[in-house]
């Protein structure tokens, strides 16, 4: 038996998504199972020891028809049996149209049902602590493994030989294992999905008064400037704490580096997903046109915690969808003052 799943776009997604390899191995151990993603998300799920062959969806494809038409051609090619397409856009409803599986399964879309063979549709209310992102993918599952799913946690296979090198650099760096070590998420994947710098600042300083701690930024070199402005916000002493040029060069770097943190705190996107794959604790700032519901997953008030605008100011939202909130973002983050932030924080710094 030959299996492919389609997850384009987002490292969370593709590292959610890894979930559902795990579940087809333990069913079917001698089944060939490969993964279409995007090229940049390959680091969240190398090693997976549940995933055979990867098939890499590139800029090119992204921008030519006539590229994803011969990449499409090229999955025809491998004659899969079963073809689950998590992520149900154009790109993956063509790939899946022009292959010769048997069974196609996605979400249900007024517009592209017709090319699948079984569909479902999406729940909006979590029924466990693993969250919509979970349970909505364990769907795709049930026309092939029924509706008795285990929930899994998506994981992160790093290397030994990744940690240690990881552990060797910070020690180079002049961090103190004995001291608490905090991983900031500073920036979002975008802009109207990134907390306000000035209250960022006011975060990092309340995390820096409690606990003492040394701090890491997770950027990029191109973000250098946005993460050098939230430095400068930082009072005095905090930026004390702050190890400025202590980042991973690489999404794998900054993965080692964080699995040695004792949390991450900041902005909700693949960071925190990966910290969570990790075992690491997180505190997770949620955008406010953002479902938390879909993304929150396996929160348990302690190790894991998150706070939406909604959860502090539901008056804010009325009938509201979050389609209209997301034109007006800018307006909802200002409203999400630090102070309504620093109780939960304090909670979570506590446990």
């Amino acid at each position: 038996m030959k299996i492919l799943i389609i997850q384009q776009k987002m490292i969370g997604d593709v590292l959610t998504s890894s979930i559902l390899f795990e579940c087809l191995r333990h069913k079917f151990p001698e089944a060939q199972l490969d993964y279409l993603i995007n090229t940049h998300t390959y680091p969240v799920v190398k090693n997976n020891p549940f995933i055979d062959n990867f098939i890499f969806f590139t800029h090119k494809e992204d921008t030519s028809k006539i590229a994803l038409y011969k990449l499409a051609k090229q999955v025809k090619k491998r004659k899969y049996n079963i073809i689950i397409d998590v992520y149900s856009k154009f790109s993956s409803n063509a790939i899946t149209l022009l292959s010769s599986a048997k069974l196609k399964i996605s979400k249900h879309k007024w517009y592209s049902s017709f090319i699948y063979s079984n569909t479902y549709i999406e729940a909006n209310k979590p029924k466990t602590i693993a969250g919509l992102a979970i349970e909505n993918r364990l769907q795709l599952l049930e026309p092939i493994l029924g509706n008795k799913t285990q929930i899994i946690q998506p994981k992160i296979y790093l290397t030994k030989q990744e940690i240690d090198k990881a552990k060797l650099f910070l020690t180079t760096m002049k961090i103190d294992f004995y001291k608490p070590l905090f991983m900031i998420s500073v920036l979002g994947s975008q802009e109207n999905k990134t907390y306000p710098f000035d209250y960022m600042a006011k975060i990092i300083d309340k995390v820096v008064k409690n606990t003492g701690g040394q701090i890491l930024f997770n950027y990029i070199p191109s973000q250098k400037e946005y993460a050098t402005k939230i430095l400068k916000l930082c009072t005095s002493e905090t930026q004390k704490h702050i190890l400025f040029n202590v980042f991973g060069k690489s999404l794998r770097e900054f993965m080692a580096i964080t699995k040695h943190c004792n949390a991450l705190i900041g902005n909700e996107g693949g960071a925190v997903n990966i910290a969570k794959a990790m075992n690491i604790s997180t505190f997770t700032i949620f955008s406010p046109w953002i479902s938390k519901e879909a993304w929150n997953m396996f929160e348990d008030g302690k190790k894991h915690l998150s706070i939406h605008l909604k959860d502090v100011k539901p008056e804010l939202y009325g009938e509201k969808t979050l389609k209209e909130i997301k034109k007006d973002y800018l307006a909802y983050y200002k409203a999400f003052t630090p102070e309504l932030i620093i109780k939960s924080l304090n909670s979570f710094l506590s446990n």
